[in-house]
């Protein structure tokens, strides 16, 4: 990893480091559901980060952290490989991170999310039967979190994206 030199730069562990406990508080205060920046996260750590491992530990760590302390639940595995997917194919895709390249991934990730957490919830929470029926009623169900999330998702990618072109000490580690 690089960084960028100026007299108030951080090392890239650094900021690795700060990033993963600014994502792991953002969970732990109160928000509307699926309103976080853990999505964002996963976008903007693939396209600024080099190597997709940087990029996924960071996402993955901050969710492993939090639900330490929030709890652990039965769609983890589902919610993480969500991160996961949404990390890998945004670094493989995304050459540049433009305006419209990050908001087409920022909708993409969370149709992407709420495809995939949704069906989790169906396969493990035991609310709905396992019928296709009862798969729709899942994704039905979650429609009301699906608004939360890609706001959340456009929002704190916006800020994001705004803030790593703005700040004269933020990390430049583009690919």
């Amino acid at each position: 990893m690089e960084c960028v030199n100026t007299r108030h730069s951080l090392p890239p562990w650094q900021w690795v480091l700060l990033i993963i406990l600014l994502l792991t508080a953002s969970r732990l205060v109160p928000h509307p559901p699926n309103f976080t920046p853990v999505g964002a996260m996963a976008l903007l750590a693939a396209t600024h980060f080099k190597s997709l491992r940087t990029a996924l530990i960071i996402p993955l760590l901050a969710m492993l952290i939090s639900d330490i302390f929030l709890g652990m639940h039965s769609s983890m595995l589902y919610v993480y490989g969500c991160i996961a997917i949404i990390v890998t194919t945004c670094h493989l895709l995304i050459k540049q991170s433009t305006i419209l390249n990050m908001t087409l991934a920022a909708v993409f990730s969370a149709i992407l999310f709420f495809i995939i957490t949704n069906f989790g919830a169906w396969l493990t929470h035991g609310m709905y039967p396992l019928t296709l029926a009862g798969l729709l009623q899942a994704y039905i169900a979650g429609i009301p979190f699906f608004t939360n999330t890609i706001a959340g998702h456009l929002f704190f990618t916006g800020i994001g994206f705004y803030l790593l072109r703005q700040l004269p000490v933020a990390v430049h580690l583009h690919k």
